[in-house]
């Protein structure tokens, strides 16, 4: 993989300089850039359609400003917001997979953004910039958050999307995969092939082809800090039923989880093939499992195909 990124972007920076986002169409992959860091592009290295995007927005209270950002290696760990911007786009994109390029301290580089229809504003301030706005139309403001929806970045082709309010940009989401109504997928997380998605996915998690989530279900990664999430895979041909969850535990291939059966890894279980109570962690990363709740057993059982 190449070691590296760049891309020429148009950033909504507020008075105050606070980077609220930036936009990069057309990021690219790269092998020689020695120096990562991001500087302001003149007006004459731009296309006629980036330079008409520049400017002040009096409104909004924000200018746009283009730059261009270089990631001299993905391994190393984001240095500011327009760099966590980068690495968001070639996830959506589908330049990079999850876990794949270095994410730590993403989050700590991003401040909350109102998130409205006539772009990303400052919260400070947003009570002026609101009166501001009226004179443009109705404001809708889709949420306050570090991340924004995918969709207003990056539209990924071969997928469904039902919520758009459900997918936050650095999702991966591969050809083939459905997000329904109900269905939530966090950045640096997503599907590696065709998956149905109904439940919810946080970030630092994979799954593999054909995996499908039921409504209510959930697949978490450990904690691992106040924004840092650890690596967790969920394999090929999975299916978790409604209302069931994973935290924390590794799934291999072809596994199903009952309805209403929730593991963390100091979950007990009960082996069958074993005959005896382990922890979930026990398990974690072997394939053809189905795990379920049975009558004999006051924990979930799980049984090997």
């Amino acid at each position: 993989m190449s070691s590296g990124a760049r891309a020429v972007g148009i950033a909504n920076i507020a008075m105050d300089g606070t980077v609220l986002d930036t936009w990069f169409p057309s990021p690219e992959l790269s092998l020689d850039d020695a120096t990562s860091g991001t500087h302001r592009v003149s007006a004459h290295e731009l296309s006629p359609k980036l330079l008409k995007l520049v400017g002040a927005d009096h409104d909004r209270l924000v200018e746009l400003v283009p730059v261009r950002t270089v990631i001299a290696d993905l391994a190393a760990p984001p240095v500011d917001a327009h760099d966590v911007y980068l690495r968001l786009h070639l996830l959506s994109h589908r330049m990079v997979e999850p876990l794949t390029i270095n994410m730590s301290g993403a989050l700590e580089h991003l401040v909350p953004v109102v998130w409205t229809n006539k772009g990303p504003c400052l919260a400070d301030n947003f009570e002026t910039v609101r009166t501001n706005l009226r004179a443009r139309g109705l404001i809708h403001v889709y949420g306050i958050d570090r991340l924004p929806r995918m969709v207003d970045y990056v539209v990924p082709s071969g997928v469904t999307i039902a919520e758009a309010e459900r997918v936050r940009l650095g999702a991966y989401l591969a050809p083939g995969t459905s997000v329904m109504r109900e269905g939530y997928v966090s950045y640096n997380a997503g599907s590696l092939g065709p998956a149905r998605i109904e439940g919810r996915v946080s970030s630092s998690v994979v799954l593999g082809a054909g995996t499908d989530l039921a409504l209510s279900s959930a697949l978490m990664a450990s904690r691992a800090g106040e924004f840092e999430r650890a690596p967790m895979r969920v394999g090929r041909d999975c299916v978790l039923h409604p209302s069931s969850g994973i935290i924390g535990v590794d799934l291999g291939d072809r596994c199903e989880i009952g309805v209403n059966v929730m593991l963390e890894p100091e979950t007990m279980v009960f082996d069958v093939t074993a005959g005896a109570q382990v922890p979930a962690s026990a398990i974690a990363g072997e394939s053809d499992l189905r795990i379920q709740r049975e009558p004999f057993s006051t924990s979930p059982v799980v049984r090997r195909a």
